[in-house]
C-alpha cells in the first residue's frame, strides 16, 4: 500500500499542526538517551571533564544524514528502511533480523535490570530484582498493549519533557555551586592507548546504534497511518528529537564535570552500579532534597528507553519476518507476538542467566557496532538511489557530511578491530 507523503501541501501546516506531528523523533530520542547519555556521557565528564565534550558533538554530527535517511526514505517511498534493504538483497535483511533478534532480546534485559535498580530505588520497601523486572516489564508491556503506538508517542513526549526540564535544572544548580575539582587538578588525558575502549565504545553507541534509524523508519510509517504528516513535519520531528539527544548528551556531561570530575571518587564499572553512585554523588554535593530529582532523571531515562526499545525491536522484526516470508498485509498479531516473544527471553535471561548477561550484551554491543558502519552505508545507497521529492533529496552539504560520516564510522570500526583483537 502506497503511503508515500506528498512533499508540498496545499497549505503550509500551521505550528499546532508541527507540534501534533511530534513522534517518532521523540521516541527515537527516549530510546538514544538510555546507557548512551545517563552512564557513557556522565562518565565522560566524570574522568575527562570537558575533554570529550566537542567529540560528541562531531559524533552526532557525523551521524546525522544516516539516522535522518529513516524519515527521507519513508516518507519520501512509503517504506520502510526495512523494505529498502530488502530491495538490495535478501542477504542484508538476514543480518538485518538475526541482529535485531540478538539486540532486542539482549538489550531490552540489560535495560529491565537497569529500571527495576533505579525502580527499587523508590520504594520503602524491598522487593527482588527479579521482582522488580516484572513489575517494569508488566507496565511497559501493558501500555503497548493498550494504545500501541498512541500510548507510546504520548508516554514519550512526556518522558522526554520531564527529563529535559529536571535534567537542566540539576546542571544549573550544579553550575551554580561550582566545579567540585581542586584548582591545581589534572584531569586524565583521554588521547591515550588506556583511553581508546572508552572512547570507542561511547563513541560508537552515540546517540544509539545505526539500526535505530530503521526502528524510527517504522515508527514513522505507523505515524502516518493514523494522520497526515508532511515532509515538513516530519523533517521537525526528527529533528527536534536528533539534536535534543546531542543536547542532553553535553548536559550530562556537564553533570559529570562538575559534580564528580575531580572529587577522586572510583566510579562503579557497571551501568547499574554507576546509576546510584551518582544520584548518591549529586545528594552530597548539591544538597539532599536533589536526591530524588536525579533519581527520576535517571529512572525517566532508563524506563524510556526500556519501553521504546520493547516496541521498536519488535516493530522491526514483525517486519522483517512478513518479507522473509513474502506476505503483503502487515499483521497486527505478529508486533504482539514478538513483544511476547522478546519479553519472555529477556526476562528469562534475568532469571537464570543472569551472569551471563554482561557477555551477551558485550557481544551484542560489538554485532551492532561492526554492522553500524554497513546499516550507515546502506542507509545512504537507498536515500541517494531512491526517487524522492525535492525537500527530501539529499543536497551537496548533506552528501559530503554523509562521506565524512563514512569514513568516521569505518575509521573507528578499524580502530576499534586493532584494539580489542590485535593490540
Amino acid at each position: 500500500m502506497d503511503t508515500s507523503i506528498p512533499s508540498e501541501p496545499a497549505s503550509r501546516p500551521g505550528l499546532s499542526h508541527l507540534v501534533r506531528s511530534l513522534g517518532p523523533g521523540i521516541m527515537m530520542a527516549a530510546a538514544a538517551v538510555g546507557g548512551s547519555h545517563l552512564v557513557a556521557s556522565t562518565k565522560a565528564g566524570a574522568i575527562y571533564g570537558w575533554q570529550l565534550a566537542a567529540l560528541i558533538l562531531l559524533v552526532n554530527l557525523f551521524k546525522y544524514p544516516f539516522f535522518r535517511a529513516g524519515v527521507q526514505y519513508t516518507v519520501g517511498t512509503g517504506n520502510s528502511l526495512i523494505q529498502g534493504y530488502e530491495g538490495l538483497g535478501r542477504g542484508y535483511l538476514w543480518v538485518f533480523t538475526l541482529l535485531t533478534v540478538v539486540s532486542a532480546v539482549v538489550n531490552t534485559a540489560a535495560l529491565l535490570l537497569f529500571s527495576a535498580s533505579l525502580l527499587g530505588y523508590f520504594l520503602p520497601f524491598e522487593l527482588s530484582s527479579l521482582t522488580l523486572c516484572g513489575i517494569v516489564l508488566a507496565t511497559c508491556v501493558g501500555i503497548l498493549f493498550a494504545g500501541h503506538y498512541k500510548a507510546l508517542d504520548g508516554l514519550s513526549k512526556a518522558i522526554m519533557a520531564t527529563l529535559t526540564v529536571a535534567t537542566v535544572t540539576a546542571v544549573i544548580i550544579a553550575a551554580s555551586n561550582g566545579s567540585v575539582a581542586p584548582a591545581d587538578y589534572q584531569a586524565p588525558s583521554p588521547w591515550t592507548i588506556a583511553a581508546i575502549g572508552f572512547i570507542v565504545v561511547t563513541m560508537g553507541w552515540m546517540p544509539a546504534p545505526i539500526e535505530i534509524s530503521s526502528i524510527t523508519s517504522m515508527w514513522l510509517k505507523s505515524q502516518c497511518k493514523k494522520q497526515k504528516v508532511t515532509a515538513e513535519s516530519a523533517l521537525l520531528d526528527f529533528n527536534v528529537g536528533y539534536i535534543g539527544t546531542a543536547l542532553l548528551a553535553l548536559v550530562f556531561v556537564a553533570l559529570g564535570a562538575l559534580v564528580i570530575h575531580g572529587s577522586g571518587t572510583e566510579l562503579s564499572a557497571s551501568g547499574v552500579g554507576f546509576s546510584h553512585q551518582l544520584v548518591g554523588m549529586y545528594a552530597s554535593t548539591i544538597g539532599e532534597w536533589s536526591r530524588y530529582l536525579i533519581a527520576v532523571i535517571a529512572f525517566f531515562c532508563i524506563f524510556g528507553s526500556t519501553i521504546t526499545v520493547i516496541d521498536g525491536y519488535s516493530r522491526a522484526i514483525a517486519e522483517s519476518q512478513r518479507l522473509l516470508q513474502n506476505k503483503t498485509e502487515e499483521n497486527p498479531k505478529s508486533y504482539q507476538a514478538w513483544v511476547i516473544v522478546v519479553s519472555i527471553v529477556a526476562i528469562s535471561i534475568i532469571a537464570f542467566f543472569a551472569k551471563a548477561l554482561m557477555p551477551m550484551l558485550d557481544f551484542a554491543m560489538i554485532m551492532a557496532f561492526v554492522t553500524t558502519p554497513v546499516f550507515a552505508l546502506l542507509n545512504y545507497i537507498l536515500v541517494s538511489k531512491a526517487t524522492l521529492p525535492p525537500v527530501l533529496q539529499m543536497g551537496s552539504r548533506l552528501k559530503a557530511l554523509s562521506i565524512v560520516g563514512l569514513i568516521y564510522l569505518f575509521g573507528f570500526l578499524a580502530v576499534f578491530v586493532w584494539w580489542k583483537w590485535l593490540m
